[in-house]
């Protein structure tokens, strides 16, 4: 993913990985699918190219507004907070080169999770692979036997035959997640609920860390 007014070693370090456009870095409890209620360090990387329309983080689309940090120094606040699973988030992180990153916080023995719309190239090594396929950019075939995780956010009824599209991609062992689209949850609850009676393979995924407020 292209970043405006970088030089053209910049533009190097970006793509060997070593600067990483980072929107914010925080520790929290993990909020939703299989990991929920986990304490975690969240490392949430700028740029997104897929476009959801309900996206609840537009702020990270533009990459852009995020100068690159030093994928050295973003490692060593992970290891420094007392955390031991790392949440690799974005935007897309998957736009950019990661094997650095899980190269020092492996290091550091630290548990990798990242969640990732499996869209692009597969970089880095994982201990968790949250997929959350969006059919604006759908995952590269990769991403679904990588998948430990398929998170299929509702907004409509249309997206349930979207999930079993995915869900028929996955290995066995993934977990199966149906997560109502926030701004749409008293309408689509009903429908994943009558779903999951029906389909008992799948579960409930709910954003737990925004009915806690916190982030």
């Amino acid at each position: 993913m292209t970043i405006k007014g970088l030089t053209k070693e910049e533009s190097a370090s970006l793509e060997r990985g070593e600067l990483l456009p980072v929107m914010e870095e925080f520790y929290s409890i993990q909020g939703e699918g299989q990991h929920s209620g986990r304490a975690s360090w969240f490392i949430r990387i700028g740029g997104c190219d897929v476009g959801c329309r309900w996206c609840d983080v537009k702020e990270s689309w533009n990459p852009s507004l995020f100068p690159p940090l030093s994928t050295f120094e973003v490692a060593q606040r992970a290891a420094a907070s007392g955390a031991d699973t790392v949440v690799v988030t974005g935007g897309e992180p998957l736009n950019y080169n990661l094997d650095l990153l899980c190269k020092l916080l492996k290091d550091n023995k630290m548990s990798l999770h990242i969640e990732s719309s499996g869209s692009h190239k597969i970089t880095g090594r994982w201990d968790w692979f949250c997929l959350s396929p969006k059919p604006t950019k759908p995952p590269v075939e990769k991403s679904f036997a990588l998948a430990d995780e398929l998170k299929i956010i509702v907004a409509k009824e249309e997206d349930l035959l979207w999930a079993e599209e995915n869900r028929a991609k996955v290995k066995k062992s993934c977990k199966l997640f149906l997560q109502p689209e926030w701004s749409k949850r008293e309408e689509v609850m009903p429908l994943i609920v009558d779903y999951i009676l029906k389909n008992p393979q799948w579960k409930v995924s709910l954003q737990i860390h925004k009915y806690m407020h916190i982030p």
